[in-house]
């Protein structure tokens, strides 16, 4: 399985994958990234913070785009090169992410792609604005 080479895409081509945040992915995020902030675990404590309550690690919701890229657009066998992040609104337990990636740049000497990538949440907010860039598999000679 390979995910499409530069050939096949296209700017403007778009993809996405939405997921429900779980208390059980923060706390899962929480032990393997070691990020215990007590925003992310601690109920009491996040309700005294700007926040109000707990919120998902950013990360986590970055983590989305990767799973777009990396299973979806431009797919399996694709490099993340880098990534733009601009945070702007807390997602909470609950919560509906909504990854979605869109090429707008296409390098086809280098084999780079860009991709603005944006999260949103059920109420079409946006949580999360950026840019990526990929290297996309290359053919099978």
């Amino acid at each position: 399985m390979r995910g499409k080479i530069i050939e096949e895409l296209n700017i403007g081509d778009t993809a996405y994958f939405e997921k429900t945040i779980t208390e059980t992915d923060v706390y899962l995020y929480a032990g393997i990234t070691g990020d215990l902030n007590p925003a992310h675990i601690n109920q009491k404590e996040a309700e005294i913070s700007m926040f109000k309550g707990r919120i998902a690690h950013g990360m986590l919701s970055a983590g989305l785009i990767s799973a777009v890229l990396g299973m979806y657009l431009p797919g399996p066998g694709t490099i993340y090169l880098g990534q733009e992040l601009k945070f702007l609104a807390p997602v909470r337990i609950g919560d509906t992410v909504k990854a979605t990636v869109e090429i707008i740049e296409i390098n086809n000497e280098k084999n780079r792609v860009k991709l603005k990538t944006t999260c949103t949440n059920q109420d079409d907010i946006v949580v999360l604005d950026g840019i990526a860039t990929v290297m996309p598999p290359r053919a099978k000679k």
